[in-house]
């Protein structure tokens, strides 16, 4: 009867993942119809803006390449990089904690690396037991790769036949996507902070300096105000004091 019931409870778990892990995917594909738009709208073709999907595949650097480049074009295509390379850093920590996980083989992690995101690390972490562990990151990392990239041609044609974007609104929906990423975060004083001087420093330097410096400055002003850790240390004295 036990052996039943372990069985049964085996089986929920699993379903669960499933769900959680293909509800994720097709909430986090959407974007790529955006992403498709206003890449083409920045200046690259169809075929340039599948290859970036296949290839970077990471939303917030995406979104930071092209919102860069689109500003500047090619002169801004270090700057564009840069950009994309800084928010794509956190994948490095992702694979740290994820190592033990995924397990060991050349080809598993080649495979594994380019699926370790956001969305599959939040997934797999989220479970209980190794093999839905597992489950939830090969699971969500695919959905995602898979539904991403055939969003990103989605728009990418639907961008190249609307041609202006700012006509559709388009050209926002890459400060509109960052906004939605960052907001979520914005819970205590210290990231609250940290928030408010890089948009600050950015938008100060956006008429003085060519486009993607800005974000490259403000994100080392981020670093420096989240380095100091000023208001996390209050929040900690605050509640040492109660």
């Amino acid at each position: 009867m036990r052996s039943a019931e372990r069985t049964q409870e085996a089986g929920h778990a699993v379903r669960e993942v499933w769900r959680e892990g293909l509800g994720v995917a097709i909430a986090t594909s959407a974007y790529g119809i955006s992403f498709g738009a206003l890449a083409v709208a920045s200046g690259l073709d169809v075929w340039q803006t599948c290859v970036l999907s296949l290839l970077m595949f990471t939303g917030g650097s995406q979104f930071a390449f092209i919102g860069v480049f689109g500003a500047g074009g090619i002169a801004a295509l270090p700057s564009a990089v840069a950009s994309a390379a800084l928010l794509g850093v956190r994948n490095v920590a992702y694979g740290m904690r994820l190592s033990s996980i995924i397990g060991g083989g050349f080809w598993r992690r080649a495979a594994a690396a380019q699926v370790t995101i956001d969305e599959s690390t939040a997934v797999a972490i989220s479970q209980q037991t190794p093999r839905l562990r597992r489950l939830g990151f090969w699971l969500t990392g695919l959905g995602v790769f898979i539904g991403w990239n055939l969003t990103t041609l989605a728009g990418a044609l639907l961008g190249d036949v609307l041609g202006d974007p700012k006509a559709w609104g388009l050209d926002a929906a890459a400060a509109a996507a960052f906004l939605a990423l960052l907001w979520p975060r914005l819970r205590e004083r210290q990231a609250i902070a940290v928030g408010v001087a890089a948009a600050v420093v950015a938008a100060g330097l956006t008429p003085l300096l060519m486009p993607g410096l800005p974000v490259l400055v403000a994100a080392l002003v981020a670093i420096v105000v989240g380095w100091f850790n000023w208001f996390g240390r209050r929040n900690a004295t605050v509640e040492a004091s109660r």
